[in-house]
């Protein structure tokens, strides 16, 4: 899509691609390129540089370390860095725990917690999942019980089980879901709190995903002890910043500019690949018609999020058409990860997850490298973060007035 920029957003394009030309770490795109594991200390890094030029968190209010760019030059910032393929800001303190804070938290808690999410000292995850409470997630049923404790403090004692917890082997403190009042309605009995993940009492389990990778665990929770000051909101009243979290969450897994650059990605290989009769993939009808109505989709959802953009600059959070974003973002990616599958041909079939890097990369060409874990992967995107058939509900309820 071209928009009209005016010359300080060109001017702002060149500022962004320069500083990360020369910024972003070299030794992280090698790894980036190797397919190898990132660690806690690679995802840190890219963060942590930006935190020191003041760019880590553009969206955030100014007080708090927001940069008080317009939505226009966010939207640049997204896409520059799409184009660039570098590592994304991890969204579970940035992007979602951090807006509950500055909107629910008290000044103590966002004085204590926000600078050090801002500048990567900390590493949240997420407690929401149960492994019966996932799209219907108020039926959770892990507990916290208010005790004192014999330092004479209030305290909640948890117990309970959560899962597909992503990247919770690496987290410092992690944000849960849990009931407090058993007795009422589902919604109206939680209550959120924040959790140092070195408390004893938490077990952190790896999950092994279908393409080999760990990226999700089970967590659980034995006679977990947290300070009742590390309660966000009131108690009881945690649905509402559940529900808050999740449309930020659901707003950012829409992930356009990446998709777009991933389209570019497949237009690339598809003008070299042949097809069945030996032409250019692209040149395909059938192919190039899939191509096609994918772009048409991504320019729509881009369409969208700008104007969602536009709303929270002017103070408006996001709002149902969150929904939107996370239904159409998530069937956009995972019908570009069918397609460069589909152009990797025989090569993309087998997953050799199990094969060295070096032997891999002699089979078949560079860009089938890979593609079958990522499809593999991706078809969790429609799930998690409430479930799409969730979020058609919502649109039902809260758009349509149905």
């Amino acid at each position: 899509m071209d928009l009209d920029f005016s010359p300080q957003d060109v001017a702002f394009r060149e500022e962004v691609r320069t500083f990360i030309a020369e910024n972003y770490p070299p030794e992280l795109r090698e790894k980036q390129k190797s397919e190898d594991a990132l660690s806690k200390e690679d995802y840190f890094s890219w963060h942590r540089i930006l935190a020191k030029k003041g760019w880590a968190t553009p969206s955030w209010p100014v007080e708090w370390g927001g940069t008080g760019w317009t939505p226009t030059q966010k939207y640049i910032w997204s896409e520059e860095q799409a184009f660039a393929d570098t590592i994304a800001i991890l969204p579970f303190g940035v992007s979602m725990l951090a807006p509950v804070l500055w909107t629910f938290g008290t000044q103590e808690q966002k004085e204590r917690f926000l600078p050090r999410i801002r500048d990567a000292i900390d590493w949240w995850c997420q407690g929401y999942s149960e492994p019966g409470a996932g799209s219907d997630l108020a039926s959770l049923k892990t507990r916290a019980e208010r005790i004192t404790g014999d330092d004479g403090k209030e305290y909640y004692l948890v117990n309970g089980q959560k899962t597909w917890t992503t990247l919770g082997q690496f987290a410092d403190w992690g944000f849960f879901l849990v009931r407090t009042d058993p007795n009422v309605k589902p919604q109206a009995g939680i209550s959120f709190l924040l959790i140092d993940m070195k408390t004893p009492g938490i077990t952190v389990r790896p999950i092994i995903t279908l393409e080999g990778g760990h990226e999700v665990n089970d967590v659980f929770l034995d006679n977990v002890k947290v300070p009742v000051e590390n309660r966000v909101f009131h108690e009881n009243q945690g649905w509402t910043c559940a529900k808050a979290l999740l449309q930020h969450e659901r707003s950012g897994i829409a992930g356009v500019a990446r998709s777009k650059r991933n389209l570019e990605r497949l237009r690339e290989v598809s003008r070299t690949e042949p097809s069945d009769d030996a032409g250019p993939l692209l040149a395909d009808p059938f192919f190039k018609r899939k191509v096609a109505e994918l772009e048409i989709d991504l320019t729509a959802l881009e369409f969208t999020e700008l104007r969602t953009l536009a709303g929270e600059s002017s103070g408006k959070g996001p709002g149902p058409e969150s929904s939107i974003l996370k239904i159409k973002g998530t069937e956009i990616q995972q019908r570009l990860t069918e397609l460069a599958l589909e152009a990797a041909g025989h090569y993309g079939a087998p997953y050799l997850r199990d094969v060295p890097h070096n032997l891999a990369a002699t089979i078949g060409p560079e860009e089938a490298h890979g593609v079958a874990g990522v499809y593999f992967n991706t078809r969790k995107t429609s799930i998690y973060g409430g479930s799409n058939e969730i979020q058609r509900n919502i649109i039902a309820k809260l758009v349509l007035g149905l």
